[in-house]
């Protein structure tokens, strides 16, 4: 008997403080970039890419750039953070999860997909 209500209450308390976006989704988040015409270079954080790339980010609580410096095609084209609906999961479940998935930046996300046009 007391070893099941230890039990129950390990994994009680694993559920309640596991963040349901941090299981779920993970602490990065892979993208696809494509281009108008292809073989464009770009710059993610500290690596050059061509198109068409997908390249790996951790999830946090800030907005990431992506630079184009190609001939005449010069953007610069920010992926604003969003919250991951899943998140949300927590409030609903009443687990106090979301404190993890805020320190992990497992709450956030970007778009999957960027598509650059560079034509002229």
């Amino acid at each position: 008997m007391k070893k099941t209500l230890l039990l129950t209450t390990i994994t009680g308390a694993m559920f309640m403080f596991s963040g349901c976006a941090t299981v779920l989704s993970g602490k990065t988040q892979k993208i696809s970039i494509n281009s108008n015409p292809s073989g464009i270079k770009v710059q993610v954080d500290d690596q050059t890419l061509t198109t068409p790339a997908s390249f790996i980010v951790k999830r946090e609580n800030k907005d990431k750039t992506i630079k184009v410096n190609e001939g005449k095609c010069k953007k610069i084209i920010t992926l604003n953070k969003k919250i991951n609906p899943v998140f949300f999961v927590n409030i609903f479940s009443g687990a106090l999860g979301s404190t993890t998935d805020y320190a992990t930046g497992a709450m956030w996300k970007y778009d999957d997909n960027v598509n650059i046009d560079c034509r002229q």
